[in-house]
Order: C-alpha cells, then sequence, then structure tokens
C-alpha cells in the first residue's frame, strides 16, 4: 500500500515514512532526566513545574515523495526543520 502519512515522530520518517510533524523526543527525555536529577537530589516532585513540549519538528522524507510520486512544494521544504534525500 503506497499511502502519505503524516507521523508524529521523526523515527517514522527516518524508516521511510512521508512527512513527520511533532515533538522531538530526545529533547523530552533529556528534560525527563534532569527532574529525576532534581528528585534524587532532594526536590519534592510536587515542587517542580509541570512542563509541556513546546518545540515541534517538521521533518520530509523526499525520498518517499519520489517513490510515491509526490511533488513536496518549496515553500513546505524551507519551513522543514529536516529534509532528508
Amino acid at each position: 500500500m503506497r499511502l502519505p502519512i503524516v507521523y508524529g515522530y521523526r523515527e517514522h520518517v527516518v524508516d521511510g515514512g512521508l512527512i513527520g510533524y511533532g515533538i522531538d523526543l530526545r529533547e523530552c527525555f533529556r528534560c525527563s532526566a534532569v527532574y529525576v536529577h532534581k528528585i534524587l537530589t532532594g526536590t519534592a516532585p510536587g515542587d517542580l513545574p509541570v512542563e509541556f513540549p513546546t518545540k515541534l519538528e517538521l521533518i520530509i522524507n523526499l525520498k518517499t515523495a519520489k517513490t510515491l510520486g509526490l511533488t513536496i512544494p518549496p515553500s513546505l521544504l524551507a519551513r522543514a526543520d529536516e529534509v532528508i534525500e
């Protein structure tokens, strides 16, 4: 089946998906490590603020687009955080 799909994670696009738009999981894991460090050094978990990811990534796989016979507009390519060729 050759369906263009927009994924929520970069890893799916690296593995052959067309477009990914979502949070950077590596950054979320880094922030989690900071929280764990604070808790292990004595900060009460209830004293830590709740934080949500604020940066979204746009990743485009041009190889997949070519395989599907799709042309990605230059304006979308210019906005992408990463283009896989």
